[in-house]
């Protein structure tokens, strides 16, 4: 592969770990995209050992964000509908307000779901912390697996290059 198709699949890459930390673009599948896009470009078996480490990195976090986060939700007795009605809040405002409104509507609207569910003001923040802290789960789970499976690609640049 030349050296600017590295360069553009270097940037696929760092696009999908920002991605995995804004929580706008879907991080992991651009991080994994890029390493095959080069594994492709590239070929050979150190290629697509690479692709193959790459790809059962991501494929662990992705079940592990879920169980993990699943899990943090369960305990506090969050049900994953006010999680998901959060998130689609959250990508409403992040429209409305452009990036800021993101966190706002998501943790406002979890925060009113729980208020009305519980009808307790401390219960439902107790709830909304919760609910926060299962996302920085998700986000720290799939940035570690992208990270090792961005790690692998660099390595494989210096195998195959």
């Amino acid at each position: 592969m030349s050296v600017l198709g590295e360069v553009l699949v270097g940037v696929a890459v760092l696009a999908g770990l920002i991605g995995i930390v804004v929580q706008v673009l879907p991080g992991a599948v651009l991080v994994l995209g890029g390493i095959l896009v080069w594994a492709i470009m590239t070929g050979g078996v150190e290629a697509w050992v690479v692709f193959g480490v790459a790809a059962v990195a991501v494929a662990i976090a992705e079940v592990l964000q879920w169980i993990l986060a699943g899990k943090h939700m369960r305990k506090a007795e969050v049900p994953m509908l006010t999680l998901a009605v959060g998130g689609i809040a959250g990508i409403i405002g992040f429209f409305v307000i452009p990036v800021i409104g993101l966190f706002l509507f998501f943790v406002g609207a979890i925060f009113l779901l729980e208020w009305l569910r519980r009808k307790d003001v401390r219960a439902a923040w107790g709830a909304t912390k919760a609910a926060v802290q299962a996302t920085l789960i998700t986000i720290g789970v799939q940035l570690a697996g992208s990270l090792i499976a961005a790690g692998a690609w660099v390595v494989g640049l210096f195998i195959t290059g």
